[in-house]
């Protein structure tokens, strides 16, 4: 297996595990609120939805890192 095969399996796995976490971050809110409407109450992030959202900011941030080294290595 190449390097380059790594990196293309390994952003494919992290593309799925992020598609998940915004999927289940938006399961609380409403159809229109998921597209992109206003919600007409606020409210802050506490357990499970803090986690969720932390999480999908650090794999997006390692989903960068691959990208660009993807591109390094091509």
């Amino acid at each position: 297996m190449e390097l380059k095969d790594f990196l293309s399996f390994a952003q494919i796995l992290i593309s799925s595990v992020l598609i998940v976490l915004v999927l289940l971050q938006v399961k609380g809110t409403g159809f229109g609120a998921a597209l992109g409407g206003q919600d007409s109450t606020f409210r802050t992030r506490r357990g499970m939805q803090r986690s969720l959202h932390r999480m999908t900011i650090v794999l997006v941030g390692i989903f960068l890192l691959f990208s660009a080294w993807s591109v390094a290595a091509s």
